[in-house]
């Protein structure tokens, strides 16, 4: 696979995280172009094929599962290889889930960085992977919306056990709390708001 005319796409919400990963890859001679979420890589995607895609699977907008199932669904986009990374989305199932849809590899937060490149030094050499037939529209939606209500419930319960852990802490110790319990409340809406979506979608139809 021809490196020197092609691009990585990296897919990340964080900031920081995005930052590191375009550092990275740059540094290692890989010509990169970033996104935020999965309607920027769309729109990234539809401008030039990437050699390979790096997402993030829980984002604002389009998540990383809506953006494989996107590129799979188009036979122009099939072939390309996705590597997903998550943090949130690490249960057996999910992964399962994943690869189901059509991610080629799948790397667990926080990022082991020798891992990840030599993940995308073997999927570069592979050349374009062998497409596989896309799962229909229900099939997905049906796979779909189960992962999205379970990461749901465990969130509203990780926040239910953090307000309780709150009320016995002094103000100082709430400090080093208040990170992790701020980023798992946005995470809850995030998650709340791809359910919608999935609702408004088939009110729709």
């Amino acid at each position: 696979m021809d490196t020197q005319s092609g691009y990585l796409l990296v897919v990340e919400d964080i900031p920081d995280i995005l930052k590191l990963l375009d550092a990275t890859l740059k540094f290692k001679g890989y010509r990169v172009l970033t996104a935020r979420n999965g309607e920027e890589a769309l729109e990234v995607i539809q401008k030039e094929r990437p050699l390979l895609v790096i997402t993030d699977i829980l984002m604002p907008k389009m998540d990383g599962f809506s953006l494989v199932h996107r590129l799979r669904i188009h036979s122009e986009t099939r072939g390309i290889p996705v590597i997903f990374l998550s943090a949130t989305y690490v249960a057996p199932e999910d992964k399962a889930f994943a690869l189901n849809i059509g991610a080629t590899r799948f790397i667990e937060k926080p990022i082991d960085l020798e891992q990840f490149m030599q993940t995308i030094s073997e999927l570069l050499k592979k050349g374009i992977p062998a497409s596989q037939e896309p799962l229909t529209e229900p099939d997905f939606y049906k796979g779909y919306r189960k992962r999205l209500q379970i990461k749901l419930d465990q969130k509203n319960a990780q926040i239910a056990r953090t307000e309780r852990l709150l009320e016995t802490l002094s103000e100082e110790e709430k400090l080093s709390f208040q990170a992790s319990f701020q980023m798992a409340i946005q995470e809850r809406e995030e998650i709340q708001k791809l359910l919608n979506q999935i609702h408004e979608h088939f009110e729709k139809k």
